[in-house]
């Protein structure tokens, strides 16, 4: 198929999703009445990757008992025209549609996108706030929030794939001036941040304790460019982050993204697709760690497909996950599982 439109300023995915790959470890479900709500899933049509609704739904089907997912911003399917700050909210316009294609049944009985997290820019300052209700407006019931990519090293070898982020963000004045816009307005932030960072989200989350902050991917450990081979200082360091962003009331934690390229994994250049064990093995330190410092009423586990679909099947990630919590009581596995991720983005 040929995109209907290259855009250049997208790069193409550092573990790219190779489903012939993957599908060559077929596990059995773990657990497989267990509910859970997957807080951190994209949609997108971009060249060399298209994963719509019906992409992964495919993967939701697979026989985990997904109950429900939240949409996580991706600058996908923005509008072509208009004012350039307003061009966002065609995304969580496409997702409300996706959402309600979704709750007609017809496609089974998770709720898709049950929540969505945009993008507005908080640079804007106080201006963003139009943003933030027309974003309110085409999705009332849905809409909960909004992400900024501010990801961010001096180390030129590290950047996402949406590219380098100026660092400072978090500091900027505007910036912080458009956070402000937040809460007033009930909306979450998503945080996505490298491991090095974490002191400039204490300092934002405790400058805006009224404002929910859910940082995501497991606070963004790096084992790559600089911090390559040196996965044990990186661990200590970030723990040392983690327990002082537990110190913070209003921040929750997401745990995965840990099969993108910056956790410096190398199972997607082995021959076989890693197992639900490989996977737990290999995460264990970061989850674990991420569940001692806020407890499982604080955490939530996230999938973060289709990116980290270049590593792992989503039967096998889930089942890592819950190789990973099969000694927790049943109260913790429904925080970690589902609880959680409707009480903070606040689904029913």
């Amino acid at each position: 198929m040929t995109h209907p439109k290259a855009e250049s300023h997208f790069p193409p995915p550092h573990i790219p999703v190779r489903t012939d790959w993957i599908g060559q470890s077929n596990e059995g479900i773990l657990e497989p009445a267990l509910p859970i709500v997957d807080p951190h899933h994209h949609l997108w049509d971009r060249p060399g990757q298209r994963y719509l609704f019906e992409d992964f739904l495919a993967d939701v089907q697979s026989g985990h008992n997904i109950e429900a997912t939240v949409f996580i911003q991706c600058r996908s399917m923005y509008r072509s025209s208009g004012p350039v700050e307003m061009r966002p909210v065609g995304e969580v316009e496409y997702v409300n549609g996706v959402a309600a294609q979704s709750a007609s049944g017809l496609y089974g009985p998770t709720e898709i996108c049950a929540g969505i997290v945009g993008f507005a820019d908080l640079l804007l300052g106080a201006r963003v706030r139009s943003v933030l209700e027309a974003e309110l407006a085409v999705a009332p019931e849905r809409f909960r929030g909004i992400r900024i990519m501010t990801a961010a090293s001096p180390h030129p070898e590290i950047a996402p794939g949406f590219g380098k982020v100026p660092e400072g963000l978090m500091m900027n004045s505007a910036f912080r001036e458009g956070f402000a816009q937040l809460a007033p307005l009930g909306l979450s932030y998503d945080m996505w941040a490298f491991h090095p960072q974490m002191s400039e989200v204490v300092e934002l989350a405790r400058r805006f304790p009224e404002t929910s902050i859910i940082v995501n991917h497991a606070g963004g450990p790096l084992a790559i460019g600089p911090y390559k081979g040196r996965r044990d200082e990186v661990f200590k360091d970030w723990s040392k982050s983690m327990q002082e962003l537990a110190t913070c009331p209003n921040i929750t934690m997401k745990i995965g993204g840990l099969g993108m390229h910056i956790g410096g994994f190398d199972f997607h250049t082995r021959p076989m697709p890693p197992s639900s064990t490989d996977l737990a093995q290999a995460w264990q330190p970061f989850v674990q760690g991420c569940i001692d410092a806020f407890g499982p009423a604080r955490c939530m586990f996230e999938s973060n497909f289709c990116v980290d679909k270049g590593t792992a099947s989503y039967v096998n990630l889930w089942n890592a996950f819950k190789r990973l919590t099969q000694n927790f009581s049943p109260i913790e596995k429904s925080q970690l599982y589902s609880e959680t991720a409707k009480r903070v983005y606040r689904l029913k």
